[in-house]
């Protein structure tokens, strides 16, 4: 007895019904070519994860149906093929919505074989936390989803479907076990976050050691919006031992192959070993960069090279999200840029291939100045000169992206955005905030580990090791170093871990040996500068807490921890 599943492990679009629709059809006549009886595709794979308030929009919903009914029109010539497809469906009235009158939606998968669709089955478990806000949308499902697959012989294989989140807990799976499943299938769409791929694979194998039966986990790849899908599809066998892993961080069509023998399932798939973690860490920025560019339809990049270790890191991820074509950098010295800088600058863009103009902010800066001097007169210079510096440099990007089409990446990082080391209007402005969510010690990791790989074939050691091991400096004044207003970045990356990720008190972080000074001045900064961050560009979460959708503290507010 063979039984074959394939994971159509895609990168949607969000909205794009018509495009994710021909995805899933030509996913399934490749499936059915190769003789396999089941395709799963992630969850909401109809329309994309997430379409937030779109799902409030009635038209939004009949153009997801509309598609899901072309799915199955399309592939009813596919003889035994049965294909899961996730998408959001319209049932009776709810009894959370406002009106009878008003149906409920579920966030869905339909069972879809020869044309018609065997089953339709809603999601019980809605996440509402981190960036999730299903419960905004949806309401859940409270039934079981068991449904019969002939395998290649034609006896059939009862399989149970969970919708992502309902993998997580015990119920869904036990009462699949007891409608008679002899297989679990969960489809989702699981956002990246380091360390996520072997979390989930550990919670997935206490439910195959709850129900005794082997499970195929079927996942999204892509970037959408902040938020990115590594795939990294699996199947465990009954055991819960790995039988198989597609590649992350790719497209797959990735298959396993059943087959009943008198001691249970015998499961073969291929295997993709797991990246390291920074390696993880440095695809899903690449993948980010290249699907918020491409899916928003950008010409390319620009940024502004500093000779420093954050735009270098940019400047090296863009060129591997996009090719060296597509990247353009600019050089804008002021007065207290160092000679090194330049030099350095040179040499990286050079490496890479880029185009790389310079333009000496100076003469702006000065006119600045002497603009302002009058109202000025009597006061020293302080941050408002050095501000100027960055909000010349943010004034002449956002110049040359309007006029170029490219969209404009900014270069600050976690530890910066926390603390407010960045200037409102000036380094922060942009359209895309590459590493906001990547702390400056993971920065310097991050350019050690690219220069001593180079996995998208751009080029080798792109990041002059000068550039690395500098001390950090904004260069808005003579001799500045970062470390003049910050502590030093181990110690600062720790304590904005413990604080804002993990939601320790200060007391509990000082009573774990940092210095309470060092503290208590962490917690401020974080506080007082939220109206900053709340105008930063959206960026790229790489976290399990980023500061976007995770972090929704108001701006106003007495509260002291």
């Amino acid at each position: 007895m063979t039984f074959s599943v394939s994971v159509a492990q895609l990168n949607f679009v969000v909205g794009d019904m018509a495009g994710n629709a021909r995805r899933i059809v030509d996913a399934a006549r490749a499936a059915h070519a190769r003789g396999v009886q089941l395709l799963l595709t992630p969850e909401l794979a109809i329309c994309g994860y997430a379409a937030e308030d779109l799902y409030l929009r009635p038209a939004f919903i009949d153009a997801c149906d509309d598609a899901v009914k072309r799915v199955a029109a399309e592939t009813a010539d596919l003889k035994g093929l049965h294909i899961v497809v996730g998408h959001p469906a319209r049932t009776g009235p709810g009894a959370r919505e406002r009106s009878v009158s008003v149906p409920a939606l579920h966030n869905a998968a339909s069972v879809l074989c020869e044309g018609r669709v065997l089953a339709t089955c809603a999601k019980r478990e809605l996440p509402n936390y981190q960036v999730f806000d299903e419960r905004r949308y949806f309401t859940p499902g409270d039934a079981p989803c068991v449904f019969a697959v002939p395998d290649a012989q034609g006896r059939p294989v009862k399989v149970g479907l969970l919708i992502c989140e309902d993998a997580w807990f015990e119920a869904p799976a036990a009462d699949l076990r007891a409608a008679g499943a002899e297989l679990i299938a969960v489809i989702n769409a699981s956002p990246f976050h380091a360390g996520k791929g072997g979390e989930r694979e550990a919670h997935m194998r206490e439910r195959v050691r709850q129900t005794g039966l082997p499970l195929v986990y079927a996942h999204l790849v892509g970037g959408q919006d902040e938020i990115v899908f590594e795939g990294r599809s699996f199947v465990l066998d009954a055991q819960g031992e790995l039988a198989g892993r597609a590649v992350s961080f790719e497209e797959a069509q990735f298959d396993a192959r059943f087959e009943r023998g008198a001691a249970g399932w015998r499961i073969t798939a291929d295997t993709d070993r797991p990246h390291s973690a920074d390696a993880d860490l440095w695809h899903a920025l690449v993948l980010g960069v290249r699907d918020y560019i491409g899916k928003n339809g950008f010409r390319g990049a620009i940024l502004g090279l500093s000779g420093g270790i954050d735009s270098a890191l940019v400047l090296a991820i863009a060129v591997d999200a996009l090719g060296k074509d597509r990247v353009r950098a600019v050089m804008m010295p002021s007065p207290y840029t160092a000679d090194i800088s330049w030099i350095d600058a040179r040499d990286m863009a050079a490496r890479l291939g880029v185009r790389y103009d310079e333009i000496a902010i100076a003469p702006e800066f000065e006119a600045f100045k002497a603009s302002l001097a009058p109202l000025f007169e009597g006061r020293p210079e302080d941050t408002t000169e050095e501000n100027l510096q960055a909000r010349i440099r943010g004034t002449l990007l956002m110049g040359l992206s309007n006029k170029f089409g490219s969209i404009v990446l900014t270069t600050g990082n976690k530890s910066e955005m926390a603390t407010g080391y960045c200037t409102l209007y000036g380094d922060m402005a942009g359209g895309f905030a590459v590493i906001k969510d990547v702390a400056k010690t993971a920065v310097f990791r991050l350019a050690r580990w690219r220069n001593a790989h180079d996995p998208y074939g751009t080029g080798a050691n792109p990041i002059p090791e000068r550039i690395i091991v500098r001390p950090p400096s904004a260069e808005l004044r003579p001799d500045q170093k970062d470390q003049d207003s910050l502590p030093e970045y181990p110690v600062l990356d720790a304590i904005i871990e413990r604080y804002m990720e993990n939601d320790q008190s200060p007391e509990s972080i000082i009573a774990e040996g940092f210095a309470r000074a060092d503290v208590e001045k962490v917690v401020r900064l974080i506080r007082i500068n939220e109206y900053k961050r709340r105008q930063a560009p959206v960026g790229i979460r790489v976290t399990h807490r980023s500061f976007g959708k995770d972090w929704r503290y108001p701006i106003t507010s007495k509260y002291r921890a």
